[in-house]
């Protein structure tokens, strides 16, 4: 006993207009939660009592509360000699909901990274959380704590001026902004940032310091970043100039074109078998219109009208790009 046509029909127009629907490519993860960096110290705190353990928790347990308000937070958790001071940041382009999304996997990180050790430091993309037991050896603010430089070299006459000149407008733009500041300059896009209890003097020293590594130990890079202590920048160049609404810190941008075009052809294949699936529908149905209204199909006709329309191109919006 076979199906009703009725209900074929039912179920293949489903079929239907579930596959012309412009298909949603997935996003993909942002990497604002990539690990950079991990700095643990090489000495353990002895802990019989849970005392140290406790007040770790209570920090952590604060700070992340409050990832959900401010991108930047201090705290201290215990007393005497088992206070444990600690802070978080946030990079300053981040939403509350993606800063909060950021740093709440860094105590998770830093237990398994460092253990319980005296001091910690975690850095991902996105953010950073650090703690030290009181009495920890202080480290100048200028101190780099990590590097690295895109592997690629030699990208033209210019290249390096072009470079050093996004660098000065990134020096006045992360005094001017207070702390934080992004652009692009032709083909560079750069970004900087201080941590936020450092005045807009400071920051600026602290940037022109990154600055002066970057330009130093990276030099024909086509992309850097440079971590001190208090601040760090980032540079990545683009051949074909700078994407707009991209993340800094995302795919190349010939990844990016090479992705699009997949999306393209994708969506081309899935258009035309939406196509044939809807030609059958026409003639099935017309079959089965044509025995009771004198063969007249009106669904066919203008289906094909559809159909005519329907075979789109779906070009995905990539929003990230390095």
């Amino acid at each position: 006993m076979g199906f009703p046509r009725k209900s074929l029909f039912l179920i293949l127009l489903l079929v239907l207009f579930t596959n012309l629907w412009p298909p949603q490519l997935a996003e993909s993860a942002s990497d604002y939660t990539t690990l950079v960096y991990k700095g643990c110290s090489k000495e353990a705190f002895t802990d019989p009592s849970g005392v140290y353990s406790q007040a770790l928790s209570s920090l952590f347990g604060s700070l992340v509360s409050q990832s959900t308000k401010v991108k930047f937070f201090k705290a201290t958790a215990g007393s005497g000699q088992t206070t444990i001071a600690g802070l978080f940041q946030c990079r300053g382009d981040l939403t509350n909901s993606d800063c909060y999304n950021c740093v709440s996997r860094l105590p998770v990180l830093s237990d398994k990274l460092c253990g319980k050790t005296i001091a910690a430091r975690v850095q991902l993309l996105g953010c950073y959380m650090l703690y030290e037991v009181a009495g920890f050896e202080q480290i100048s603010g200028m101190q780099m704590l990590f590097k690295t430089c895109g592997g690629k070299t030699g990208n033209g006459r210019g290249f390096e001026e072009k470079r050093d000149t996004a660098f000065s407008v990134m020096e006045n733009g992360v005094v001017n902004s207070h702390g934080f500041y992004a652009t692009s300059y032709q083909s560079l896009y750069v970004m900087g940032q201080c941590e936020g209890d450092v005045g807009d003097s400071d920051c600026g020293e602290c940037v022109k310091n990154a600055v002066q590594r970057a330009e130093v130990e990276c030099g024909g890079s086509v992309s850097g970043q440079v971590y001190l202590h208090k601040c760090f920048i980032s540079y990545s160049y683009y051949s074909n100039g700078v994407p707009g609404g991209h993340s800094p810190f995302g795919s190349s941008s010939s990844s990016s074109s090479s992705g699009q075009n997949v999306g393209k052809t994708v969506a081309i294949i899935v258009g035309g078998a939406a196509g044939v699936a809807f030609l059958i529908i026409c003639l099935l149905f017309a079959r089965n219109l044509m025995k009771k209204h004198d063969g007249r199909c009106y669904i066919c006709h203008y289906g094909i009208d559809v159909l005519s329309t329907s075979q789109f191109v779906y070009i995905p919006t990539s929003n990230s790009i390095s």
